[in-house]
């Protein structure tokens, strides 16, 4: 049927050969050529930004893995298990990492322990709740509703209990995370590290001597009220308080009253304290 319009078919080797002599032209054109100089930035541009872009997406992973990798270090160093010349996901296969329900205190099944992301649970408003100004005696403004807790076991008996942990010092965020004993109250370790604290001062929570100070302090007293604090000034080892206090720091008294109120929060009802409980009882 003949074609009802003067529009000519149109030719594909005609529009490859006027491609061909336009670029022929811009590479024909002087180095110092105004439009030539235009065109090959515009194209350095694009290209740089490409690459930054891809960069950016391909290396997230690889942050990701590394921001985990550091964390995992701390985890074995409280567990006892830290060895520079062991690979460090081999050494964490000795510890189970469980996620907890912190209202009920009930270990969650439904999420996978190895993908689930805390920190950024604990921003999320449908993974997390706000917390009372006059609960919130950590300053932290929000809680994730599961939270991952780490057992190193002796066959089916938990050894230690480690816990990630964060509160409000005087400047910053403080992270840690504490060992227990398998009785849920006696101190193992600790280790600040993450913070942004004054160093020289209250930047001493990263000191190992002190942190080492905390072994074998108690959390809980008889009536299972949370007692462990960081007091001002030495410890009295006569007093009956001896085993719940630990060294202050000398002239970071803002940064220990944090630190005690980090521990507060986070073994009392808001914190671990339902699930520490429903270990101590056995269930």
């Amino acid at each position: 049927m003949p074609n009802p319009t003067n529009d000519k078919p149109v030719n594909a080797n005609s529009v490859n050969k006027s491609n061909q002599g336009m670029l022929d032209k811009f590479r024909n054109l002087p180095n110092d050529s105004p439009q030539k100089i235009v065109v090959v930035t515009i194209i350095l541009c694009l290209t740089c930004s490409i690459m930054v872009s891809s960069a950016a997406v391909l290396l997230r992973p690889l942050q990701l893995s590394e921001e985990q990798l550091s964390k995992r270090i701390e985890i074995l160093k409280v567990a006892g298990l830290y060895d520079e010349d062991e690979s460090i996901n081999s050494l964490f296969n000795h510890i189970e990492t469980r996620i907890v329900d912190l209202a009920s205190g009930e270990y969650v099944t439904n999420i996978d322990p190895d993908r689930y992301d805390y920190e950024r649970a604990t921003r999320e408003p449908e993974t997390s709740v706000e917390i009372p100004k006059n609960q919130d005696i950590a300053k932290i403004n929000r809680s994730a509703k599961y939270a991952p807790v780490y057992l190193v076991k002796e066959g089916d008996e938990i050894k230690n209990i480690i816990l990630p942990i964060y509160g409000y010092g005087l400047w910053s965020t403080m992270y840690a995370f504490i060992s227990l004993q398998a009785d849920g109250k006696t101190v193992e370790a600790i280790s600040f590290y993450q913070h942004g604290e004054t160093p020289g001062l209250g930047a001493e929570i990263a000191n190992p001597q002190w942190q080492q100070r905390w072994v074998n302090k108690q959390i809980f007293d008889q009536q299972g009220e949370v007692r462990l604090r960081v007091i001002h000034g030495a410890v009295d080892k006569t007093s009956k308080n001896a085993p719940y206090d630990i060294d202050g720091i000398s002239g970071a008294t803002l940064t220990g009253n944090g630190v005690t109120n980090m521990i507060r929060y986070w073994f009392g009802e808001r914190g671990f304290g339902p699930y520490l409980a429903k270990l101590q009882q056995g269930a």
